[in-house]
């Protein structure tokens, strides 16, 4: 790029940037910038600098899903999961009064400060699935959401979510999510389940659908023989809450 004013720089940045979006020094070097321009731009205050190798347009307010787009394209496999995913989706049993992000991904990593300074959010790289599930199964962007995210269909959502029972989630309230979730669609359900490789979640699965007298209970309970296990999973939630899960029968 010959154009070295800034102020020429920053108006085709304007023109081309889109608003509230994190802006990676890759895409911008991809726009004509250089290195030195684009720290150049960061240090005259054309750009503000979040991170290392990231800035915003000054004036610009991050925004969510943008900043979750842009993380998408940086963390293997990365999605809105578990109780977040359910809510978006409209399974919830308690508004927050701060929404806070759970999200997974392939990868053990460390969410920016950048983002976690503007989100409330945690990410974790559990494997809940075995390596033959296509990776895209059971996520796909919300209907009217951003296309660059991706969020959990219901069905792998209340399994993520009964992975997370013990570690933060109360077992009370993933009760209630998963009584809420009436319209499972049980072919996902059912190819989701056959992958699992956990056996703490199949059989959190198995005894709720259970005991709430839930469509698909057998086929869960199918899936808690199929993995096996010690006669007993015994674990006690951070809220106290005892989960003595016996092998089924």
């Amino acid at each position: 790029m010959k154009r070295t004013n800034p102020t020429d720089l920053f108006r085709q940045l304007l023109s081309e940037a889109p608003r509230g979006t994190p802006l990676s020094t890759a895409w911008l070097q991809e726009r004509g910038l250089n290195a030195k321009q684009v720290v150049r731009l960061g240090a005259d205050g054309w750009l503000n600098r979040l991170g290392r190798g990231i800035y915003l347009l000054p004036g610009d307010e991050l925004n969510r899903d943008a900043s979750l787009a842009h993380l998408t394209n940086t963390t293997p496999g990365l999605h809105v999961a578990g109780k977040t995913a359910l809510s978006w989706r409209g399974i919830r049993h308690n508004i927050a009064f701060q929404e806070h992000l759970t999200l997974w991904g392939d990868t053990p990593t460390t969410l920016p400060t950048w983002f976690t300074a503007k989100f409330s959010a945690s990410y974790q790289s559990t494997h809940l699935f075995d390596t033959t599930l296509p990776p895209s199964t059971g996520l796909a962007p919300l209907p009217s959401g951003h296309p660059g995210v991706l969020v959990s269909t219901p069905e792998r959502a209340l399994l993520e979510l009964l992975s997370d029972v013990g570690k933060g989630q109360g077992l009370e309230e993933a009760r209630h999510l998963l009584e809420s979730a009436r319209a499972l669609r049980l072919p996902v359900l059912e190819e989701l389940l056959a992958h699992v490789q956990r056996i703490k979640v199949a059989r959190l699965a198995s005894s709720m659908a259970q005991e709430l007298g839930l469509a698909w209970a057998d086929l869960a309970h199918q899936h808690s023989v199929r993995l096996g296990g010690g006669e007993r999973w015994v674990s006690t939630t951070p809220a106290g809450e005892r989960l003595n899960l016996k092998r089924p029968a």
